[in-house]
């Protein structure tokens, strides 16, 4: 990559996805392999006036090497001084930036329930951190760069050098970078998206139906003073940030007990560094009743059993299937950009800001409410091009909102 597109790059992220603010700390979770962007990013965020950078590197290589030999009971244990980092710079009002580039089968030889463990390990120690996070009480962003094996995963008909030239490409497109002011492209991209929730907000949706022609035939209630969000979030202070970049999506919470009916998957799903491909879930009242999946079943089997939680589904996303990464036809095998080219859920926990009046709540009143809690939050893909989705009012309106797979409202 040249280094005026590396630069539009860094700026978009430090401005755009965190809008990081003088004297504050970065603070970047990033793989190895990513170093050299990483750093360059870094570079950048102490030009725009960050006090400090902090690097969280992380090294997929070894972490299969550690998941194959460590004994069991290690992957019960989380060292406190990793906790009261994360904690420490959460109270201190750090940005935190995570990038995500990992290679989606390189722990396919790897027991499931031994990455679960670890998983649930992790999310308990870093339960606090997350739900500061998903209540924005921190700016935050996920981004991503290029790795060898990533690239040789989603373009295998290319040398090494040419695959990481055109994940590259394919990555500065999804984030408008290739765009000549991508500043003034994300503004207009922020309003569209905003247009969108607007809408939605407006309707008083109780329910929403989804079908098509894989099966899917699920009603998801929508708990009261739920809120549609999508393009930027708000922290308490009201400063302005871009969780994802990418992100097409308009997305809310479901009511927990108030899912029902059957969802097929339409993407594969890489969860550390597992693909699950080919599934499906049967809901009723909320909860995950049934499910199946032709690859990856016994790692889908321990995501779901994570917690009570992860039984229930904790995020509805709507992305029109006429959409930038949809229309590139590239499958990322990376949930960041997957999920922003189709409509989604998240099995567990759910966004507390999009239910009104959430943070005066505490987590009795939340769950009273209808909002799941859970130690994961995982997307996975159901678009297509024939879904349909209608919206059923306190009424009883039946309103069109997805028609052929996009936005029936524009």
């Amino acid at each position: 990559m040249d280094l005026s597109t590396l630069e539009k790059y860094a700026r978009l992220i430090l401005q755009v996805g965190l809008n990081l603010r003088k004297d504050q700390t970065l603070f970047i979770n990033s793989p190895i392999e990513c170093a050299p962007i990483t750093r360059e990013i870094a570079e950048a965020a102490y030009r725009e006036g960050a006090r400090d950078v902090i690097i969280n590197w992380k090294d997929e290589l070894f972490s299969k090497i550690r998941y194959i030999y460590a004994p069991e009971e290690v992957f019960d244990e989380f060292p406190d001084w990793q906790k009261d980092m994360y904690m420490g710079y959460l109270q201190q009002g750090a940005a935190f930036l995570s990038i995500s580039a990992n290679d989606p089968e390189l722990m396919k030889d790897v027991d499931p329930a031994r990455l679960m463990k670890a998983q649930k390990t992790g999310s308990n120690a870093l339960k606090e951190y997350r739900e500061h996070l998903m209540s924005n009480k921190n700016v935050w962003c996920v981004i991503s760069v290029p790795t060898a094996s990533w690239a040789k995963k989603v373009f295998p008909q290319y040398d090494e050098a040419k695959g990481i030239e055109k994940l590259w490409d394919a990555i500065l497109k999804t984030v408008r970078v290739d765009q000549s002011d991508p500043l003034k492209a994300w503004e207009n991209h922020k309003n569209n998206l905003k247009n969108r929730m607007n809408y939605l907000n407006a309707q008083d949706i109780k329910s929403l139906h989804y079908q098509n022609s894989l099966g899917t035939n699920l009603t998801i209630e929508l708990p009261e003073g739920h809120l549609w969000l999508g393009g930027s979030e708000f922290t308490p202070d009201g400063v302005e940030f871009v969780a994802n970049m990418p992100t097409e999506e308009v997305f809310t919470l479901p009511k927990k007990t108030g899912v029902n009916g059957k969802v097929f998957s339409s993407m594969p799903l890489n969860y550390n560094g597992t693909l699950i491909d080919d599934f499906s879930f049967t809901f009723k009242e909320g909860r995950i009743v049934d499910f199946s999946a032709e690859k990856g079943y016994e790692a889908l089997k321990n995501l779901i059993e994570t917690d009570e939680g992860s039984h229930y589904l904790g995020e509805v996303a709507l992305v029109p299937y006429d959409s930038p990464i949809s229309n590139s036809k590239i499958l990322f095998y990376n949930t960041l950009f997957d999920e922003n080219a189709s409509c989604h859920l998240a099995i567990g926990k759910a966004y507390p800001i999009c239910l009104e009046g959430a943070a005066t709540l505490n987590a009795k009143e939340l769950e009273k409410a209808g909002v799941n809690d859970s130690l994961l939050h995982e997307d996975f893909m159901i678009g297509t091009a024939d879904l349909e989705i209608t919206g059923v009012t306190e009424t009883g309106q039946q309103i069109p909102i997805f028609r052929n797979g996009n936005f029936a409202f524009e």
